[in-house]
């Protein structure tokens, strides 16, 4: 049988000659396609040595690096399955997810591994590895031991290959399962959609724990044999400074928006790109046009999901599917990916018209299986024909663009990350004097939203909105703590009891950048 193990496919995008550069670091390292190649062999051979069982999952939370996407690929060498994790999650979290995914393998970084290894221990993993930002940690050292030679094991489409924790409303966190044949399909529709070329010097300063940056760039880069200079993190001076020889920037909103803020940022600084593409959160149109204006280069924005990858782009080249259609819209997501079948539908289940919001359903080879040991949840997600509900809510335009309105599951996405709102009120109807709480997102500028907290005290209690967002700080990681906190005397209900957000969140659009 033909072996659809997603690696063999990225292998094959390698250049010919394996000594050229395919990874330079903001540390002056430099990882030719070989070291690549070597050093994931070597991880999939001492993977291979555990004889776990088939599809084990790998659970991984550590500081972005190269060797992090090597053990990556090594995981899709080995047939086993990728557990990506936030940094930033705290104890409590951890422990749910280790629980819930029951790993085999948990990789952390060497400040974390006392309390890590004993929650993963207590909930059965059989071994705990260290791996820091400098090449350090157990697991290179066991590594090390093993042979820079490995054949992929030969995996179905349908093998999963990556778990990725995406929380509902509930608080609840769900495991996307995402397949090799998912991840191949939207890497080789993206191929053909963005006009990746060998020459494409792609700026990768986007974190690895998810969708975003560890399959739409990372997998654009490899299938395609271009080189990426690797940022540890999003830094503007350090992505002016390498513009010049880079041809393709993905980002979030914040990038844009914090490079826009640098007097350095124009055209010729732009000179030498080719595409520039935004996601993970909605840019708005002042910051969109701002763009075209500065730099002469106008956004691609597109739309995914961690449960389905990319779903919709903004035309790269001209799309003969939309009668050659090649403009990018502000405050569109642009045109249904090729094999992707998008309809909006009304709460009956019927197909809406033109400019009408409804519920954006989706299907197509990218979208995932399911949910991790959730077979109800995963039932209610889909509809009787194979459709998945995404949540979100939208329009499609008479051009065919289709345009992302609102998220029905009150999803805040800050800075490309996605905070929900019902576990921070969770943790917020928890703390001692609070006897109600609601979380809303408001749009800003640089993190695309940010939360804000309408908080109700107990009888004869005064609270402080400092130390309300003080005590998340302990509890919650810190991208989802709210940037705004407001006492309130009481929340706006409708005739059912129910919090009406909508008036939340136009209290909430109304607070300064500074306010508490």
């Amino acid at each position: 049988m033909t072996n659809a193990n997603l690696y063999s496919a990225l292998r094959q995008g390698f250049p010919t000659d394996l000594q050229l550069t395919a990874i330079e670091t903001d540390q002056g390292l430099r990882y030719s396609w070989s070291d690549l190649e070597r050093g994931s062999a070597m991880l999939a051979n001492w993977i291979d040595s555990l004889q776990l069982p088939a599809a084990s999952r790998i659970a991984v939370q550590v500081e972005k690096s190269v060797e992090v996407l090597m053990l990556y690929l090594a995981c899709l060498r080995s047939g086993h399955v990728f557990l990506p994790l936030n940094p930033a999650y705290q104890q409590a979290e951890i422990a749910y997810f280790v629980a819930n995914a029951e790993p085999a393998v948990v990789v952390c970084t060497p400040t974390n591994f006392g309390w890590v290894s004993k929650l993963a221990f207590q909930a059965g993993t059989r071994y705990v590895l260290t791996l820091d930002e400098q090449r350090g940690g157990s697991l290179l050292e066991r590594a090390a031991h093993h042979r820079d030679v490995h054949t992929p094991v030969v995996c179905r489409p349908d093998d999963l290959a990556a778990i990725i924790y995406t929380s509902g409303t509930t608080g609840r966190s769900k495991g996307a399962m995402l397949s090799h044949g998912n991840l191949l399909s939207n890497a080789l529709v993206l191929k053909d959609y963005w006009g990746w070329q060998s020459s494409d010097v792609l700026i990768h300063a986007l974190p690895i724990f998810h969708v975003h940056g560890l399959f739409v760039a990372i997998h654009g880069a490899l299938l395609n044999g271009c080189q990426m200079l690797w940022h540890s993190r999003f830094d503007p001076q350090r992505v002016l400074a390498d513009m010049s020889r880079a041809t393709v920037l993905m980002g979030v909103p914040t990038f844009y928006t914090r490079l826009l803020a640098m007097p350095g940022w124009d055209a010729q600084a732009c000179a030498s790109m080719r595409l520039f593409i935004s996601g993970s959160a909605p840019m708005l149109v002042d910051t969109f046009e701002r763009w075209q204006q500065r730099t002469g280069h106008t956004v691609l924005e597109r739309y995914g999901m961690s449960e389905t990858v990319m779903l919709t782009s903004n035309p790269y080249k001209p799309d003969e599917r939309h009668g050659g259609a090649s403009k990018r819209v502000g405050g569109s997501v642009g045109f249904p990916l090729p094999g992707v079948s998008l309809r909006i539908v009304g709460d009956n289940g019927a197909a809406l018209g033109v400019g009408e919001v409804g519920s954006i359903q989706v299907k197509g080879p990218n979208v995932f299986a399911g949910y991790w040991r959730m077979p109800e949840k995963t039932v209610q997600e889909f509809t009787a024909d194979g459709y998945f509900i995404t949540g979100d809510m939208g329009t499609l335009d008479e051009n065919g663009y289709v345009r992302i309105v609102g998220r029905s599951k009150d999803l805040i996405i800050s800075g490309g990350l996605n905070v929900y709102p019902a576990e921070i009120e969770d943790v917020l109807n928890n703390l001692p004097g609070v006897a109600e709480s609601a979380v809303v997102g408001v749009p800003h500028a640089d993190f695309g939203e940010v939360g804000c907290a309408f908080v109700l005290a107990k009888p004869g209690v005064e609270l402080q909105p400092e130390v309300l967002l003080a005590a998340l700080k302990t509890q919650l990681a810190n991208f989802k703590v709210p940037k705004h906190c407001r006492v309130v005397s009481e929340l706006p209900r409708n005739a059912m009891g129910k919090v009406q957000k909508n008036l939340l969140r136009e209290m909430a659009g109304k607070l300064g950048s500074g306010s508490n």
